[in-house]
């Protein structure tokens, strides 16, 4: 009994040793994932459109601080590679005049003008009276290289980002803020088996302002007469219909001339 409990001794304190290891590992705090910092050089952008069509170029690592009003709905687009993972970090400074709780969201669009939706941050926070500033944030989802038509998950193109003020006092509309944006890209390359015939990029100049003179009119047919020109489309009601009342009428008299009796002497 006693050589038993002299050879189970050594194993037991083996395993309690793992298990405090095991507690100690547990206990450690994680290391934070660090904050997406601006690239070195990078030319700070100090713009944002007003809508798609109008929304300004980004790039990865390139500050953005732009002045800006409550009420604005502010515009960015960046391009996305397959394989890429997005990081869309935002800070808004507010006013101190403020009369009530606001609420801020920003959101993001793929070429196809498509919600895509976020796999963490702050997407939409409520900040109250007394806050100095908010901060949002959103994680794409990895891009892939192709999809089914109809899913929505994210593809390689121009992707547009929306930072905007969903609710707040009327009285606080109009109030200037400070916005300061950036945008971090991870990863490269994709393990999908396909490949994207073209990048989802809408096409912005879908037509070309002319500016020569314009181009002089056909010259008229000598004999436009018989050439049937003159003839109304079958579409034109109007034309059609002028047409039958005139021969309804022409109809009616020849009508009446035939069927009148003569006069008695």
């Amino acid at each position: 009994m006693e050589d038993e409990l002299t050879m189970r001794t050594p194993i037991i304190r083996t395993g309690a040793a793992l298990a405090a290891a095991g507690l100690t590992l547990l206990g450690a705090p994680t290391p934070a994932t660090a904050a997406p910092t601006p690239s070195p050089g990078a030319t700070p952008v100090t713009r944002a459109g007003t809508s798609f069509l109008t929304a300004t170029a980004i790039a990865a690592g390139q500050p953005v601080r732009v002045d800006a009003s409550t009420g604005d709905f502010l515009y960015w687009s960046f391009p996305a590679s397959a394989g890429q993972r997005h990081e869309i970090t935002a800070t808004v400074s507010l006013p101190k005049a403020r009369t009530g709780a606001s609420t801020w969201t920003v959101e993001v669009f793929d070429g196809l003008r498509r919600r895509q939706a976020c796999t963490a941050g702050a997407q939409t926070p409520t900040v109250a009276a007394s806050a100095g500033s908010v901060a949002l944030g959103c994680t794409l989802r990895q891009v892939r290289s192709w999809a089914e038509p109809w899913s929505a998950d994210p593809l390689p193109g121009t992707y547009y980002v929306r930072l905007s003020v969903t609710d707040l006092p009327e009285p606080d509309l109009g109030q200037p803020v400070d916005v300061e944006l950036l945008l971090s890209a991870e990863g490269e390359g994709s393990r999908d088996d396909g490949e994207l015939k073209a990048p989802l990029v809408p096409n912005t100049k879908a037509g070309a302002v002319l500016t020569g003179e314009p181009a002089a009119a056909p010259a008229e047919s000598d004999d436009g007469w018989f050439d049937g020109d003159w003839l109304p489309t079958l579409g034109s009601r109007w034309a059609w219909s002028a047409v039958g009342g005139a021969l309804a009428a022409v109809a009616g008299v020849v009508g009446f001339a035939l069927t009148r009796r003569p006069r008695r002497p």
